[in-house]
């Protein structure tokens, strides 16, 4: 367990502990979590004087409104699936920009039990696996978020439509009191759908069910030692599903600076490896993908959710400082080259033949640089902010999403991640260059030193891409929020 410093009588209240966490805490938002929460919802838009507590200041609605009646059950639920040609087409798009990034579900035994469901005749199709129901539902909300041809307004109305459908067939199935691989791959879908919906606060509440199911269903149990008979390829599902809801929950308490959850675990990423049969025909860039971001999760989780989530100094001593800054090295350095290939002339040349590897690589790039930022800005009484290595960091952070939106601009916009964590770079690159500018000769150092021009030019770069998607159509008045607290550091 995490344990707060202890408190010295009468002495004043510990500075804030992250530089990246520095800047605007007063006056905007009112969080009774870490001060790192409360800076990193200046993004959200808040709402004055709700009526009760709304954790992150957005979302203040249900997420899934209620179309369904007490009797319809399952029936009710399929019927408003569409036609099994838009059906296919939005899951095209889940496995063209959803499933490169997180890469759970299995896609051949996925299909075979999708077109099996089609070939039911009506009447038995309405006594399928209510769970299954539920997962192509999600996956059809998900798809339609990434869904270019039809208005921005269509589109959030039929994504919500489905993702209520999701979660009626989920209530169907009794998810809160029975659970299976397909009811908890159907929530981790559902709670990056309300992430990217703007309903950060229900993704956090639904993911802590989710949770609690996971653990439930021995998920993070070894499956050679709670299922020592099962065949090999349904241990290597139990192995994913569970890294998927280890990963989303770390990455969203960074993001959030929250407690993580997923904690106590027995499961290795060094048993999930390929099918030497061939029965599972994964692809081995998705095992490496995967097997990389979970031991980045893993080393995220013990040296940074926890502390952060208590405004605790990640490092205490400039030596443990430099042992940390090697162990994320050292992951680093355990990437396959394919991942730590991304000079952005490369990556676009790659886009044309291969985008799977392309957006893999800028999402394990992006966790990874944004943490490592996080590590360099961390500071307590005996540990300086390495300011050098900070905005090292964040720019190589920050590049991630400048490419991210230069190669998938339209799947730039729909995932509220990427945009978060950029902004966050964005914050504390500002804030060290606030700081920087307050020390004798600072001024200069800011206005001549390439690096700190180029972080300068970074948090202008931010800056164009938040007004372009607060303009026009698919205007967001997040992103118009985000450019007028970016602004402030460039006055």
């Amino acid at each position: 367990m995490t344990k707060p410093p202890k408190k010295k009588p009468g002495g004043p209240k510990s500075a804030i502990p992250n530089v990246a966490d520095r800047g605007f805490t007063n006056g905007r938002i009112n969080c009774h979590g870490s001060v790192a929460t409360s800076t990193g919802l200046l993004s959200n838009v808040p709402y004055s004087h709700p009526g009760s507590s709304n954790v992150f200041g957005i979302g203040s609605e249900h997420p899934f409104a209620n179309y369904w009646t007490c009797e319809g059950g399952l029936p009710e639920v399929i019927s408003v699936l569409p036609d099994k040609l838009q059906a296919d087409i939005l899951l095209s798009r889940y496995f063209e920009c959803v499933d490169p990034v997180y890469p759970m579900l299995h896609r051949q035994t996925f299909y075979v039990e999708y077109e099996h469901f089609w070939s039911l005749p009506r009447p038995d199709r309405d006594h399928a696996d209510a769970s299954f129901v539920a997962l192509i539902f999600v996956m059809l909300a998900l798809g339609t978020q990434f869904v270019t041809s039809t208005s921005p307004t269509e589109r959030k109305q039929t994504a919500e439509f489905y993702a209520s459908a999701s979660n009626q067939a989920l209530r169907v199935s009794s998810y809160l009191s029975t659970a299976n691989i397909r009811s908890i791959q159907a929530m981790v879908l559902i709670t990056y759908f309300l992430i990217n919906d703007n309903h950060a606060s229900d993704g956090w509440a639904f993911g802590g069910i989710l949770i609690r199911q996971a653990y439930a269903m021995g998920l993070h149990r070894d499956p050679n030692i709670v299922t020592p008979d099962a065949p090999f390829f349904e241990k290597q599902q139990r192995r994913k599903v569970w890294q998927a809801v280890l990963l989303q929950d770390t990455f969203l308490t960074v993001l959030l600076s929250l407690p993580p959850s997923a904690t106590h675990t027995d499961v290795s990423v060094d048993d999930l490896i390929e099918d030497a049969t061939g029965i599972s025909d994964d692809d081995p860039t998705d095992t490496a993908y995967v097997r990389g971001s979970w031991t980045l999760a893993n080393l995220v989780q013990e040296t940074i959710c926890s502390p952060r989530s208590l405004d605790v100094p990640i490092c205490a001593t400039q030596r443990h400082k430099s042992k940390l800054v090697a162990d994320f090295r050292a992951v680093y350095r355990s990437f396959p080259d394919i991942f730590r290939s991304w000079d952005p002339d490369a990556l676009a040349l790659l886009a044309q033949t291969n985008k799977r590897i392309v957006r893999q690589t800028l999402f394990l790039s992006s966790n990874y640089f944004h943490n490592l930022m996080l590590v360099h800005a961390s500071e307590s009484p005996d540990v300086p902010v390495n300011v050098r290595g900070t905005l090292e960091a964040a720019h190589d952070a920050i590049t991630t999403f400048f490419v991210l939106f230069q190669l998938f601009e339209a799947e730039a916009r729909v995932w509220w991640v990427s945009n978060h964590r950029a902004f966050l770079e964005a914050l504390c690159i500002g804030n060290v260059l606030r700081e920087v500018a307050k020390e004798p000769g600072g001024d200069e150092t800011v206005t001549k030193d390439p690096l700190f021009v180029r972080a300068r030019s970074d948090i202008h770069r931010m800056i164009q891409i938040m007004q372009l998607m607060g303009e026009g159509e698919q205007a967001s008045e997040t992103a118009r929020t985000r450019v007028a607290v970016l602004s402030e550091f460039l006055v």
